[in-house]
């Protein structure tokens, strides 16, 4: 990310001045409730941004399918546009946007620097106040165009929802390809969109459960490629690896600490038990905690690393617990009908995702940190493995229909109202979300 801290900044915001309008105030026009069935979208129009060549529509194209893929803003066609916008710097006619109903509007231009950079500038419009609600520029080179698109979706969905974004983010997961009788299953990463997809692995070895550091640059997941399972890191920005540890039996299910400085996992030993290690990554010193005479697995730290939600069937079916940091208190939370695994808890504190087996279905549900108010999301054929967007709204997670050849990643909000497919270049699983980008 270094690399990229140089060729990408934001600058300061355009001054409202410079069109005579004072910034609005810093109220959200989207009201998130998602103990509502639905969430009514904003009306937006996004005109392309000005340009000499393809680029400002590409930017607006991006801009818009984030937005309109979050499910609170409906952009509306650009056939229905009565102003055609020439000078953004300009105040827009407000009257021309409110007879089609566009509560909000993004204009834009995109220019060439002459050190070979692009500088993507941005104006956020309340056009029934009939003023600017934000405005900014970046930079960046020629390759982080979409990067400038998804960072400019971040901030007005900000802007608009009073939330952080999640746009400029990326998510690694498993790419698997081949035969079901023989398939290759190679670490890949992407932008939360699909696009740029790349490899991080050549599919020798079978990879599984990848998850980001909270430092961003560096991922833990599972191989083995040693004939057992193993815990690995890997620096995205060098490609550099190292082995967790050696340890006796098998290693499960790794994940960092939110500073970045532990990791942990369930180890499981020849007696068929596993239960909860942690691994300070500085002194390799590893600590016990969990020990019972069952399975516990799938540990996952609170935000603030005070607790741990985890699985254990040690009350004759998977149930998720939570305990302290140290394994103190360790608490069942859940009651429901059926099986419940992969507990994670949201970046916000508030909630805990989960995977649930009931009535011949899968499931993917939130429940509060103390197992109350559980609401299922989605249900399906196959359904497991939820990984949340950074800002605790969103949910990927992945899906096989019956019938199908295997599974493909998909993601929901809140409401469990807006499902959508996230594309990959062959079947996907495991997917895990990064924190925002810098």
């Amino acid at each position: 990310m270094k690399t990229l801290l140089k060729t990408l900044m934001m600058v300061a915001a355009l001054a409202g001045a410079a069109t005579g309008l004072a910034i609005g105030p810093a109220n959200a026009l989207v009201e998130i409730d998602v103990n509502k069935g639905t969430i009514e979208p904003l009306p937006i129009a996004i005109t392309d941004f000005i340009a000499g060549d393809a680029l400002g529509a590409e930017i607006s194209s991006i801009v818009t399918a984030d937005l309109k893929r979050s499910g609170l803003f409906a952009p509306i066609d650009k056939g229905a546009f009565i102003e055609k916008i020439s000078n953004p710097d300009a105040a827009p006619r407000f009257d021309d946007w409110k007879v089609i109903n566009a509560q909000a509007l993004v204009t834009g231009r995109v220019s060439k620097e002459g050190d070979g950079r692009i500088r993507a500038e941005y104006r956020l419009w309340d056009t029934f106040a009939g003023q600017q609600l934000s405005g900014e520029q970046f930079f960046a080179n020629g390759a982080n165009t979409r990067r400038v698109a998804h960072i400019i979706a971040d901030a007005i969905y900000e802007r608009l929802t009073g939330e952080k974004g999640y746009f400029d983010t990326r998510v690694v997961f498993i790419d698997e390809s081949g035969p079901k009788d023989s398939r290759k299953k190679r670490l890949a990463i992407m932008d939360q969109d699909g696009a740029n997809a790349r490899f991080l692995s050549d599919g020798r070895a079978i990879v599984m459960t990848p998850r980001f550091s909270p430092n961003r640059q560096e991922i833990t997941y599972m191989s083995y490629e040693s004939g057992q399972p193993r815990v690995y890191l890997l620096q995205l920005e060098t490609g550099q690896r190292e082995l967790v540890g050696n340890f006796p039996g098998m290693t499960f299910a790794p994940r960092f600490s939110p500073d970045g400085q532990r990791v942990i996992m369930s180890l499981m030993r020849e007696d068929g038990n596993s239960n909860i290690y942690a691994m300070d990554l500085r002194s390799r010193n590893t600590t016990r905690l969990t020990n019972s005479n069952a399975i516990d697995t799938s540990p996952s730290y609170s935000p603030d690393g005070s607790k741990i939600v985890f699985t254990s069937d040690r009350g004759g079916r998977p149930h998720i617990y939570v305990m302290g940091a140290d394994g103190s208190g360790q608490t069942r939370i859940s009651f429901g009908e059926g099986s419940y695994s992969t507990p994670v808890w949201s970046p916000r504190g508030d909630l805990i995702a989960f995977t649930k087996q009931s009535g011949g279905q899968f499931q993917i549900g939130v429940m509060r940190t103390d197992g109350s108010g559980e609401r299922i999301l989605t249900s399906g054929f196959l359904q497991e493995g939820p990984t949340w967007a950074p800002n605790g709204r969103v949910i990927m997670y992945l899906k096989q229909a019956a019938g199908t050849g295997g599974p493909k990643l998909y993601s929901v909000d809140l409401t469990g109202r807006n499902e959508q497919q996230i594309p990959s270049p062959n079947f996907a699983s495991d997917p895990a979300w990064s924190p925002l980008l810098d």
